[in-house]
């Protein structure tokens, strides 16, 4: 028995998130019967990340075991096929160890928001960018965002049905830049709390349009209350972009 470390992307539009659920079909879903379908068996796959209905991702890493035996180029190619046409494609297929787990053994997660900040609604991006047509300041965004690295409480940051059993994260980096007609929100940490980020994106947009300031983020980061917080901004924006581990390089 082979374990394969599975790195993939996907567009997260038809999907009702990640992981499998009774109410529409998901990532995971798809996944496992592809690897069903490749094995002859029932085959599970984990993921690192449990991605919502409707984000996306660019490089989400999940682990498979496979008795046949073969090469990497093989897996990747077979569960391509198999996955065809849903608009998931395993960029990666890497042999591992069997004690390596995508989702416990990460050291790092990755997301990146986009805003599209202009009149004009998108047509090649649409369903994929998050269409804000009010005037956004991109450097004052950049400086409220540093209130919330570091090792904090973010009750205010979470979602009332996040099920962690702490509120208690250390975001490594939280950045905002300005990239033409888009504004991009670069987020970095261990783990993270169900839609924190998209919370995270809502109040800044707060920040950016002149509805709050860096004074009014550090208050709702210490009101410890989801009402203190900014709106959760739409998934349709957000992309899980990496997942580091232990043995790999910066």
């Amino acid at each position: 028995m082979q374990r394969w470390k599975i790195t993939l992307e996907y567009d997260g539009g038809p999907f009702v998130g990640w992981q499998r659920q009774d109410n529409g079909l998901t990532v995971q879903q798809r996944l496992e019967e592809a690897a069903e379908k490749l094995c002859g068996c029932e085959t599970p796959v984990q993921g690192a990340g449990r991605t919502d209905s409707g984000v996306h991702a660019l490089g989400q890493v999940a682990h498979v075991d496979i008795e046949k035996e073969l090469r990497a180029d093989q897996v990747r190619d077979a569960l391509n096929y198999h996955l065809r046409p849903d608009p998931i494609s395993i960029l990666e297929a890497e042999p591992v160890t069997e004690d390596f787990h995508a989702r416990f053994s990460a050291i790092g997660r990755v997301y990146l928001y986009r805003i599209l900040n202009r009149r004009p609604p998108p047509a090649l991006d649409a369903g994929k960018i998050w269409h804000n047509q009010r005037p956004l300041d991109a450097e004052a965004m950049h400086e409220a965002a540093q209130v919330l690295v570091g090792n904090h409480d973010f009750t205010s940051f979470r979602s009332s049905e996040c099920q962690a059993d702490s509120p208690v994260k250390t975001l490594d980096r939280v950045r905002v830049r300005r990239a033409g007609e888009e504004i991009h929100v670069d987020v970095a940490a261990r783990s993270f709390l169900h839609n924190q980020v998209r919370i995270i994106v809502g109040t800044l947009e707060m920040v950016g349009r002149g509805k709050s300031t860096a004074r009014g983020v550090q208050k709702a980061l210490e009101a410890r209350s989801r009402s203190a917080a900014g709106p959760t901004a739409p998934p349709e924006g957000l992309y899980l972009v990496s997942v580091k581990y232990p043995d790999e390089e910066d």
